[in-house]
């Protein structure tokens, strides 16, 4: 009988998968340079950084997302074995990697992106910007409020001038510790910050070490050092963590609080999470970034702008739903002279009939550019009594312009045009307005039905394969630099593997 000739080396184990040749072809056409400049000089790592960089890449298209999974994999799987070339890195070293490549991994993303453009998978032509929120690796039930901390430090506050206007009667020396310019003068919003709880702290020990009999003097100077310094001492962290945020949660400070579609019916509750944005092309992931806040609309322009920082230049035409649809993102797009194909938040309400044919509706009514005025259904006339400015969540300052009709005495329609007695008074941006028009025509012109059509099967496919088909819908990490590694070996996962069903 013959006998059973054995293989020589891991070469002769080439697997029949096809995704694992494509990781390794991909990855050995990268310029990895970030990743090696990690690398002192000196000495050799122990395992290679492109050898563990395919590993990591090819886990994560295998649902492999657990480093002590992934050891594991490379000791029985034959394709993970094949990959790492025989090697078996321990968990700990998978994990390490992993973590150190919080610099790069933006890096090698968009080395896989310019590959795509190379190879013309994609063409930068139609970039289409969408978001999802993924819940956050963080305890759901320790949440922070910004609106109770600040309650909270408002009464802390008020407990704060009670005490010392207490300590000036006990000392009887006014303003010496009670500290008058610094807390009564700085108007009534005004918070009182640690340091000047520190020193009216310092002014009370000169005042015990003076008079160190004093009991009642003891007694605040021990409140002020247990309980009011370590609580105003909280409070400023707090508010240092919210970075304008509503929320964040102690177990994950960069984690918000969001509302998670938990079913189709979009029932859910509110849970840590992270709003992950990404465009897509030809359903290749072009670009993602990871944002603390849970809408959509002031995700756009920091997006666009960290795209065009790494590409050097951005999409000609961007498409996105109504969640991005306001003045401001309107205005970045028609400065950097992009194809809007944004809709707003009425593009489909408006356009039912009886929306469209109310004649008492704001944007309805005839409008007389020459004389700044508006005319109602009753020939009266709505005159200009002023603007305001107005400023976005955002920051973003606009204008808005004020109508209120001449008279609405005895008018036949005033039940169905306003709800109080006094004469209707609208509310109006022309500036919106006027972008508005130029979103509408580019969204019902040939290009943007199909676009619109196109939409919603270019993102929502990515997403439903990483959250439906690969089931990642819960970071293992916690903390954003880390939640981007994660998202960023998705994406590159999610890419490659396309490349591999494409051939």
């Amino acid at each position: 009988m013959a006998q059973l000739q054995l293989p020589l080396s891991f070469e002769d184990f080439i697997p029949e998968n096809h995704l694992v040749r494509v990781v390794n072809t991909v990855v050995e056409c990268l310029d990895l340079k970030p990743l090696y400049d990690r690398y002192k000089e000196g000495g050799c790592p122990a395992y290679h950084p492109k050898m563990m960089l395919k590993v990591m890449i090819y886990s994560f298209s295998q649902k492999t997302y657990s480093s002590r999974q992934i050891a594991k994999s490379l000791r029985e799987n034959i394709n993970f074995m094949w990959i790492a070339g025989g090697n078996k890195p321990d968990f700990r070293t998978i994990n390490r990697f992993r973590l150190d490549m919080k610099d790069v991994i933006e890096d090698v993303f968009y080395e896989v992106v310019k590959l795509l453009i190379e190879k013309k998978y994609i063409k930068l032509q139609n970039y289409f910007l969408d978001g999802t929120k993924i819940e956050a690796n963080a305890n759901k039930y320790t949440f922070v409020w910004n609106k109770a901390v600040g309650n909270y430090d408002r009464k802390l506050d008020e407990k704060i001038k009670n005490h010392l206007r207490e300590i000036d009667r006990i000392v009887a020396e006014e303003n010496e510790i009670y500290l008058e310019d610094d807390l009564e003068e700085t108007g009534v919003n005004s918070r009182i910050t640690t340091g000047q709880v520190e020193g009216v702290v310092k002014s009370i020990d000169k005042k015990l070490a003076k008079n160190p009999m004093d009991k009642k003097l003891k007694k605040k100077a021990k409140e002020f050092k247990k309980d009011i310094l370590p609580r105003k001492q909280k409070y400023e962290e707090a508010f240092a963590i919210f970075e304008g945020r509503n929320s964040y949660s102690k177990t994950d400070h960069d984690a918000t609080f969001m509302r998670m579609k938990e079913d189709a019916m979009l029932n859910g509750q509110l849970k840590p999470g992270y709003n992950v944005q990404i465009g897509t092309e030809n359903r290749y992931i072009v670009g993602f970034t990871i944002h603390p806040n849970p809408t959509d609309t002031k995700t756009m322009i920091p997006h666009l702008k960290h795209l065009e920082k790494r590409l050097g230049r951005l999409p000609e035409n961007i498409v996105a739903d109504a969640g991005y649809g306001s003045e401001e993102n309107y205005e970045y797009l028609e400065e950097k002279n992009l194809g809007s194909y944004v809709k707003y938040n009425k593009f489909h309400w408006e356009k039912k009939k009886k929306n469209r044919e109310n004649p008492y509706l704001t944007d309805n009514l005839p409008y007389i550019a020459e004389t700044d005025r508006f005319v109602c259904r009753n020939g009266k006339q709505l005159l200009h009594i002023g603007n305001r400015k107005y400023v976005t969540e955002a920051g973003y300052e606009t204008r808005r312009d004020y109508y209120r009709c001449e008279d609405c005495t005895g008018c036949p329609y005033a039940t169905e045009c306003k709800n109080t007695d006094k004469n209707r008074t609208i509310m109006v941006s022309h500036r919106l307005n006027e972008l508005k028009r130029k979103a509408n025509a580019n969204l019902c012109s040939k290009r943007g039905h199909k676009l619109r059509s196109q939409r919603v099967v270019e993102v929502e496919q990515v997403f439903g394969r990483i959250k439906g088909c690969w089931s990642f819908r819960r970071f293992h990490l916690r903390g954003a630099d880390k939640v981007k590694i994660e998202w960023g070996l998705l994406a590159i996962a999610h890419n490659i593997a396309k490349m591999a069903l494409e051939g």
